[in-house]
């Protein structure tokens, strides 16, 4: 059985919200030490001031450079690729920084682990890499596929890749909560259009998710967690009940809802209890999950808008609350 006990682990990205979450989460562990690999200089020191572990060590460098992922990678273990170019609108500004960090850096990540013979990697997604709309969903898409099919090319070594794909992470940067705070005081609320849902996730949640996919992946699969859907108008009541909302219309690149799994990926999907996993279409696929997984009806797709599960009111004012 997986453990992280002993273990030398890296976060790529990891002065960014999942990274500091993570790294306090896995400092629990009895692990070895802890990197966290970024490029910002400023955040690295802001986040030794807060994490006093012995156990973490702080790397400078970019997924860009191949070169400096081989250094950092020297005798670490695990491997959670968190780091990306994210915001839709800078990815659709400037795509070819974006295809550099997010399609050219997961392609750095994976020779580098192979190389350096780390065990274990998982790489981050997003709800948008599934049938992507906008270049930061497609550059994540074939991020996934890169790792998916890593795998594959591995040889005789131990290194295993496998990704972990969720929605909206409540308390991450960039999270629409304090924007909808700031503008609350204003008395009115932006919002793109009143039908727009969206799944929702807690960054403790996120975390644990991909802790617990690390203990489970056997190399190729792409998990994605079961998790409540809300809609944007509701997030607004929530937040300021009294508030008059605007429309505003659907930013370019915006979904009107999120996927996280489509039809045809149903085909080749898995359902367990709480989460579902997207096996890979390999000949070395792992079988284990094939038979211990329940099918997919034909025709099921994962949406924000056709969700089981959904956030009330009270739900989401309780999670804004706390956040």
């Amino acid at each position: 059985m997986f453990s992280l006990n002993g273990k030398n682990v890296l976060v790529t990205g990891g002065t960014g919200s999942f990274g500091k979450k993570f790294v306090k989460k896995v400092l629990e562990y009895n692990v070895k030490k802890v990197i966290v690999f970024s490029r910002d200089e400023l955040k690295q020191f802001e986040m030794s001031q807060e994490y006093k572990d012995p156990r973490i060590r702080f790397f400078i460098g970019d997924v860009r450079d191949k070169d400096r992922l081989y250094r950092a990678f020297d005798g670490v273990d695990v491997v959670v690729h968190a780091a990306a170019m994210k915001q839709v609108p800078a990815c659709e500004y400037n795509p070819f920084e974006a295809v550099k960090t997010n399609i050219y850096g997961a392609e750095n990540i994976i020779e580098a682990a192979i190389d350096r013979g780390v065990k274990r990697v998982i790489a981050l997604s997003t709800d948008k890499a599934a049938a992507p709309i906008n270049l930061y969903g497609a550059t994540k898409l074939a991020s996934d596929k890169l790792f998916v099919a890593a795998n594959s090319y591995v040889g005789d070594k131990d290194t295993r890749f496998a990704v972990v794909r969720y929605g909206n992470v409540v308390g991450s940067r960039g999270s629409v909560i304090p924007f909808f705070k700031k503008m609350a005081k204003t008395g009115k609320l932006p919002v793109t259009d009143e039908r727009m849902t969206r799944f929702w996730i807690s960054l403790d949640q996120g975390v644990q998710f991909v802790i617990d996919s690390l203990a489970r992946m056997k190399g190729g699969e792409i998990f994605v967690p079961k998790i409540p859907s809300m809609k944007i108008v509701d997030l607004a009541k929530a937040i300021a009940p009294d508030a008059e909302i605007e429309i505003v219309g659907i930013r370019p690149g915006e979904k009107l809802h999120e996927t996280m799994i489509t039809e045809d990926d149903s085909r080749h999907t898995v359902e367990f209890d709480r989460y579902y996993v997207i096996v890979p279409e390999f000949s070395w696929c792992p079988q284990e999950y094939v038979k211990q997984g329940k099918n997919l009806p034909e025709g099921f797709k994962y949406t924000s808008d056709t969700n089981t599960e959904w956030l009330t009111v009270e739900e989401l004012r309780t999670l804004v609350e706390e956040f």
